[in-house]
């Protein structure tokens, strides 16, 4: 008996132990609300869609070209801000739009694999009243959303560019796949530490100051790091070669653009996707991180708009 009590007292103090540094590492302090947002001054609006608030951005003559920009894991919309102004300024109704669990949409308690944010991009146009289809722009992970889109919804799709995109179904380790102790060694392990990682990006982090701490104040929103845990999950289980495919056979143009320095996804990588889509247009940018539409943009916008323009 005197056994069991010194190992019921074992597991008190480690659940007690787990839990108080849960809460240590932990930067999610309280909840977003409408009050909060209200307060945030963000150029934005927000739309009230089936699964939450998403918060947007829109530029450019209400009858221009509709461009939609889609962000990558974690750092939202405004990771696109050269690429939203020059679309502005080129005439182009642009929109840019934070995923749920980013930025300053709501965080929801949801799968997030394909078929949601499939959901939210659609709902989302609907909304706008954008009925006709749309040139879609993915970054990164983003460029697996917008990938995804664009293969169950080829008929909303004039032109697909993808941007570093991730390409395949990452490997999980055991631990982090396992329920509650994944969950568990995310939030404690990986979130924390997000904000400084963001800046190995860049080839040339030094000529992006502050990045780090613009990306901070998302993290500070209950549901943060569920939302990145379960789009990382749910993109190990992914099938890319079927939505390759079904982009292939629908006919979507598509540009294909690399940063030959990305540290993130190789640019090696590439060549799947060409594989995948032999009648795509690659357009390798030197000198570029993962992020090429920031550190050589002049060279990306100039590449975009011609490209946009001769996909009429």
């Amino acid at each position: 008996m005197s056994a069991l009590r010194w190992v019921l007292l074992a597991l008190i103090l480690t659940v007690a132990g787990a839990t108080a540094h849960y809460h240590e590492r932990n930067p999610e302090r309280r909840a977003l609300t409408d009050s909060v947002r209200q307060r945030d001054g963000s150029p934005g609006a927000y739309a009230k869609l089936s699964d939450g608030v998403t918060y947007y951005e829109a530029a450019g003559p209400a009858e221009g070209r509709v461009a939609v920009l889609v962000h990558g894991f974690s750092v939202p919309s405004y990771i696109w801000d050269p690429t939203f102004a020059a679309l502005r300024d080129a005439g182009y109704r642009v929109i840019r739009y934070d995923l749920y669990g980013r930025g300053m949409s709501d965080r929801p308690d949801a799968a997030y694999d394909g078929a949601f944010y499939d959901r939210q991009l659609d709902e989302l146009l609907k909304s706008l009243k954008v009925d006709g289809r749309i040139d879609l722009f993915g970054l990164s992970f983003g460029g697996y959303v917008s990938a995804h889109y664009a293969s169950t919804h080829p008929q909303r799709v004039r032109s697909l560019t993808l941007v570093d995109p991730s390409n395949s179904a990452p490997v999980i380790p055991w631990q982090l796949a396992t329920p509650l102790l994944g969950r568990y060694l995310f939030q404690t392990g990986a979130v924390p530490t997000m904000a400084d990682h963001q800046s190995s990006d860049f080839l040339h982090p030094e000529q992006f100051p502050g990045w780090a701490d613009r990306y901070r104040p998302q993290m500070e929103f209950y549901g943060f790091g569920r939302a990145l845990y379960r789009s990382r999950i749910s993109l190990s289980k992914e099938n890319f070669d079927a939505i390759y495919a079904n982009i292939a056979k629908a006919g979507t143009p598509v540009h294909l653009v690399w940063g030959k320095q990305d540290p993130v996804i190789p640019v090696a990588q590439a060549a799947r996707i060409r594989q995948a889509i032999p009648a795509l247009e690659y357009r390798e940018i030197d000198q570029s991180g993962h992020l090429p539409h920031m550190e050589q943009t002049a060279i990306f916008n100039h590449d975009m708009l011609t490209w946009l323009a001769a996909h009429p």
